[in-house]
Formats: structure tokens, C-alpha cells, sequence
């Protein structure tokens, strides 16, 4: 049966973060981000496991602590000007098996005050694997069109990212999915409500997030030739 993950609590834990961004403070307050943010977002990513491996075989829910699907609490700060030291949000990655091999498009899960969402794609794509996005599109712009232009996709997702100003160079100014080749990014999602993140629906509502978005992620499988 569907339960619900996280509480007002977790929203509560995070945006006292967001105001007292400090060791001091969350070390003081570590027992609150392992009880109400980081044990049941493990939990989730545990029950994520089945229905995932549904949507693709390739696709893997890891649930352990460090590592694994969970993104750190920690904020990288070496080659920040920001030296805040904690991200005032949780997200967690669902990724290909062989992410460590070749880069490859994830589903994404994020909870964060007034900004929680769900999606996936792959998000600065580094130079060679962009490259081999716009050719693949280039020379197989229907079945983009079928993944990314359905009224599924069309009434519940919104990409996200950057775009060129111009098209790229090689590629012609007139071709028919030219703001698709313009763009840095290629990831769409959607958005929820605190309430939403808070139920008993969240599980299942990512699911079928994850099921929408699906189509597009194997399509960006197939641009890096890797299996969906």
C-alpha cells in the first residue's frame, strides 16, 4: 500500500537550513535531517526500486547512504563563490547502469521548499556527448517528435535548461527541430506542491512522472548508444 515519505517536518528541517546555513546549525540539528529528510528519502528510493525496474531494466533506485541515488546534503564549495556549506534541498538520481562508462540521462526527484519536482533527461550534458545529441537529432527527428511532442508529454511536462541564441554551428538554420538542436539541456519534468510531496501519492505520482518521461529519456539512451 502507498504511504507517505516526508511531512511538514522535512520542509520545516529545510528551510531552517535555508536560514541558518552553518556546521554549527546542523550538526546540532543532524538527528531532524536523518529522521524527517534523509531516512525516508532513502525509504523512497528503496520502493522506487520495482516500479522503475518496469519502466526500464537498465535504470537502478540505489538506496544506500552514501554513493548511491541520494545526492549529498553537502555542498561542493572548492570552485564556489558561494561558501555556503549545505544545499537547503534533497534530491536523488535514479541512473543507467552504465553511468560510470558513458554519460547517460537519469530520472530526477527533488524536494525543496516551493520547489519540489520530478523528471529526467540529462541536464549539461559535457561537449562530445552534446555533439551526438544534435546529430542523432538531426538525422532522426521523428521519433523525438513522437517522445517529446505527444499530448502526454505536451499537458504534464516542461523542458528545462538553456538554449543557444543561434544554431549551432553545422547544423542548417531551417531544419524542422532547430530550437530542439539549440538547446544545452535536454531535461523536462514536472512540478509539485508540498502537499503532493507530503502524501501517500508522491510514490505513485513519480511513477508516472518517470513513465511520461520515459520516452524521451530512451531516445537520449539511443543518442549515446546505450540500451534502455
Amino acid at each position: 500500500m502507498p504511504h507517505a515519505y516526508f511531512t511538514p517536518a522535512t520542509f520545516k528541517f529545510l528551510r531552517a537550513l535555508d536560514r541558518n546555513n552553518s556546521r554549527e546549525w546542523f550538526h546540532a540539528h543532524k538527528d531532524d535531517y536523518e529522521r524527517h529528510v534523509r531516512e525516508p528519502f532513502l525509504q523512497l528510493i528503496t520502493d522506487m526500486q520495482a516500479p522503475l525496474a518496469k519502466i526500464s531494466p537498465h535504470y537502478r533506485a540505489d538506496p544506500r547512504k552514501n554513493g548511491g541515488s541520494l545526492f549529498r546534503i553537502f555542498r561542493d564549495t572548492r570552485f564556489s563563490n558561494d561558501k555556503l556549506p549545505y544545499k537547503p534541498w534533497q534530491g536523488s538520481r535514479f541512473f543507467h547502469e552504465r553511468r560510470h562508462e558513458i554519460p547517460a540521462p537519469s530520472f530526477y526527484l527533488h524536494i525543496q521548499p516551493g520547489d519540489c519536482f520530478a523528471g529526467g533527461g540529462m541536464w549539461h550534458p559535457e561537449s562530445d556527448a552534446l555533439k551526438k545529441i544534435r546529430a542523432f537529432l538531426a538525422d532522426n527527428p521523428s521519433a523525438w517528435k513522437k517522445a517529446t511532442q505527444s499530448k502526454t508529454f505536451r499537458d504534464h511536462l516542461q523542458f528545462w535548461g538553456e538554449s543557444l541564441k543561434r544554431p549551432p554551428h553545422g547544423f542548417d538554420p531551417g531544419h524542422e527541430l532547430i530550437e530542439d538542436l539549440k538547446r544545452k539541456d535536454f531535461a523536462a519534468g514536472e512540478g509539485l506542491d508540498e502537499a503532493m510531496a507530503c502524501s501517500t501519492e508522491l510514490l505513485p505520482w513519480t511513477v508516472d512522472c518517470f513513465k511520461r518521461v520515459a520516452p524521451m529519456v530512451d531516445y537520449l539512451c539511443a543518442t549515446q548508444e546505450l540500451e534502455f
